[in-house]
C-alpha cells in the first residue's frame, strides 16, 4: 500500500534524513524516529525491498522513478515547475518526466504520486503475457506469413500496410523472433524457426566466409569494369546478375537469374547436368521470353558453366560481364537470392529431383514477397510497375497485379 489519499506531503528533508540512516546501517524504526516520521517510513522501506533498493532520493534503481521521486513530480507541478526544471531537480531526462506525466495525468485530474506509483508496479508485473499469445488473429497472420519465408522484419512492416487503422496487428520483428527462439515466450510453434531464413533452432549473428571461386579460366571475358554505369546504379532495368546453387557433391545444380533494380527472380531448370551447353541453352530460353527493354546486360562469375558465353551474347542480345575472382559482393543482388533459396533447396542435397514447375512455383513466392530496398514492393509488383510504364519510374506506388514468373 501506499501513503493515504490526502495524507499531507512529508518534508523532503525528512525524507531523505530517513534514508541516509537506513544506508548508514540504522533500522527503519530507528531511522523514522530519528527523522521525525511516524508510520509512513515503514510503507516506504516494505516499498524498497530493504536497504538493497535504496538510491541517494530512497527506493530507486536508476532506470525507475521512485515513489520519493513522483512526489516531487506532484509537488513541483502543483508549485508551477516546468518539466524541464523539474528534471533537473531530480537528475533526470526531460523526455523521462514527460512520460511520466502523460502516462498518469488525466484529463482534468492533476498528477498524483501514490497512484502514479501503483501503476507502474502493475505495468511492471512480470511474466507478463506475450502479445503473439494473447491475440489470435496477429498470432495466425504472423504465423502464415512465416510459413511463406517472409522475414519477421518484412511481417512486421506489412502488418501496418495491410491493416492501417487497426492498432491491434501491430507486432515488431524483435517480438516474432523471441516468440520463436525465447523459452517460455513460445507464442510460436518452435517448428516456425524452420521457416526462417536461416533454419537455425537458435539465434545467433549471420556470418560467411569468402567465396573460393571456381576453377578455370575463360576467353574473351569483359569484366565488370567495363559494364555500363547504368548498370552499377541500378537506375534502367534489364541488367541481370546469374549464378549457379550446386547440389550435393556438385553433381546437381539450379540457375539463378536475378534482375538489379527490381529483383526479381527466374530459376533455371537444369536437371541432367550443368555444363556449358546445358546453362548456355538454359540462359537463352529464360532470356529470350522477356521484352526487350529488360535484355540489357548478364553479369556473371567467373565459373566454367560460361564457357559459351559469347554464343549467350548472340543469342539472346544481353552483353555478358564477369566479376573479378572472389568478389561475390559484385553480384549482391544475386548472393542475397541465392541465400533466401536455401530455404527451399538446402545444402548437401540433390537438386535435380525439384520439377520445373516446382522451381517456378518458388520462384513465383520469392517474387511475392515486399523487400525493404523496394520500399517495401514484391520483386513482381516493381517489375509490373516497369512494364506498365514507358520510363524506367521510380519505385514508389503499388501496381495492380504480380507479374507471372517466367520458367
Amino acid at each position: 500500500m501506499g501513503l493515504k489519499r490526502g495524507a499531507p506531503l512529508v518534508p523532503r528533508v525528512r525524507r531523505l534524513v530517513f534514508w541516509d540512516l537506513v544506508r548508514s546501517g540504522a533500522g527503519w524504526r530507528e531511522a523514522s524516529v530519528l527523522a521525525g516520521l511516524e508510520h509512513t517510513a515503514e510503507v516506504w522501506f516494505r516499498q524498497a525491498g530493504g536497504v538493497a533498493a535504496c538510491g541517494p532520493r530512497g527506493p530507486v534503481s536508476g532506470r525507475f522513478l521512485s515513489l520519493a521521486e513522483r512526489e516531487e513530480i506532484a509537488v513541483g507541478l502543483a508549485t508551477g515547475l516546468s518539466q524541464r526544471a523539474i528534471a533537473t531537480r531530480l537528475g533526470r531526462s526531460p523526455s523521462t518526466i514527460c512520460r511520466e506525466i502523460g502516462r498518469n495525468k488525466a484529463a482534468r485530474v492533476a498528477y498524483r504520486a501514490g497512484p502514479a506509483q501503483s501503476h507502474a508496479e502493475y505495468r511492471a508485473r512480470r511474466p507478463r503475457p506475450a502479445k503473439l499469445a494473447a491475440d489470435p488473429l496477429l498470432r495466425a497472420w504472423v504465423q502464415d506469413k512465416l510459413q511463406h519465408k517472409w522475414s519477421p522484419e518484412q511481417i512486421s512492416v506489412m502488418l501496418k500496410r495491410e491493416f492501417p487503422d487497426d492498432r491491434r496487428m501491430r507486432v515488431s520483428h524483435e517480438t516474432i523472433y523471441q516468440s520463436i527462439y525465447v523459452q517460455g515466450r513460445g507464442a510460436l510453434r518452435r517448428e516456425l524457426a524452420a521457416c526462417l531464413r536461416t533454419g537455425r533452432a537458435i539465434r545467433r549473428p549471420r556470418h560467411r566466409g569468402a567465396g573460393t571461386g571456381r576453377s578455370g579460366k575463360l576467353n574473351d571475358m569483359v569484366m565488370i569494369s567495363e559494364r555500363p554505369a547504368e548498370a552499377a546504379d541500378r537506375a534502367v532495368p534489364g541488367h541481370w546478375e546469374g549464378d549457379l546453387i550446386i547440389g550435393a557433391r556438385g553433381a546437381s545444380a539450379i540457375g539463378t537469374l536475378v534482375e538489379r533494380t527490381t529483383r526479381f527472380c527466374l530459376l533455371l531448370h537444369l536437371p541432367a547436368s550443368h555444363d556449358a551447353a546445358t546453362v548456355a541453352r538454359a540462359v537463352t530460353v529464360a532470356a529470350s521470353s522477356l521484352p526487350g527493354q529488360l535484355r540489357r546486360s548478364l553479369t556473371w562469375d567467373q565459373g566454367k558453366e560460361m564457357a559459351l558465353h559469347r554464343q549467350i551474347s548472340i543469342d539472346t542480345q544481353l552483353a555478358v560481364y564477369f566479376c573479378d575472382p572472389h568478389s561475390p559482393w559484385q553480384r549482391g543482388s544475386n548472393e542475397n537470392t541465392n541465400g533466401l533459396l536455401r530455404q527451399y533447396f538446402p545444402k548437401g542435397t540433390d537438386l535435380s529431383v525439384h520439377s520445373k514447375e516446382h522451381l517456378d512455383a518458388v520462384a513465383a513466392e520469392l517474387n511475392a514477397r515486399p523487400r525493404k530496398t523496394l520500399s517495401w514492393l514484391t520483386p513482381a509488383q516493381a517489375l509490373q510497375q516497369i512494364l506498365a510504364s514507358p520510363q524506367p519510374p521510380s519505385i514508389t506506388s503499388l501496381p495492380t497485379d504480380a507479374v507471372a514468373t517466367t520458367g
